[in-house]
């Protein structure tokens, strides 16, 4: 079987377009995860395999979230894809200081950032992908 039939045979599984971004999600991170880990298998500094693990997990997270997600693959889309993420990382960063604020308001946890991260990342998923159907793949 050829990959355009898995691809379509995907499609057919997996007929919602939000529930094909999460599950597209997990893989992106496992991938951006593993390259983090090599890396550092590896011996490089941390601030290498961060760099390289956030350079290649963009690229390969554009051609997953374009192809498995939204029907297109269309490599012009690139700086249109990492503008928005470029605003997502913004959007990341604004909603785990405000987490942060209210987590540290409301309990005694020694590092409230930890919890931070956690709450922002459903709504990170979510600006995600309304930003990048709207703005990289509109129909």
């Amino acid at each position: 079987m050829n990959g355009k039939r898995i691809i379509e045979k995907y499609y057919d599984v997996v007929d919602n377009q939000l529930l094909r971004f999460v599950l597209v999600g997990g893989l992106n991170t496992a991938f951006g995860v593993g390259v983090f880990c090599l890396a550092i298998f590896i011996g490089l500094p941390y601030y290498v395999a961060t760099l390289v693990s956030n350079v290649l997990g963009v690229l390969f997270n554009f051609v997953t979230t374009g192809n498995l997600v939204f029907r297109n693959g269309n490599p012009r889309l690139i700086f249109r894809f990492v503008a928005c993420y470029v605003v997502i990382y913004f959007v990341n960063t604004a909603l785990v200081k405000l987490f942060a604020y209210l987590v540290s308001r409301t309990s005694y946890l020694e590092n409230p950032y930890y919890w931070a991260g956690i709450v922002a990342t459903p709504f990170v998923a979510l600006c995600s992908y309304f930003l990048l159907k709207k703005f990289v793949y509109k129909q």
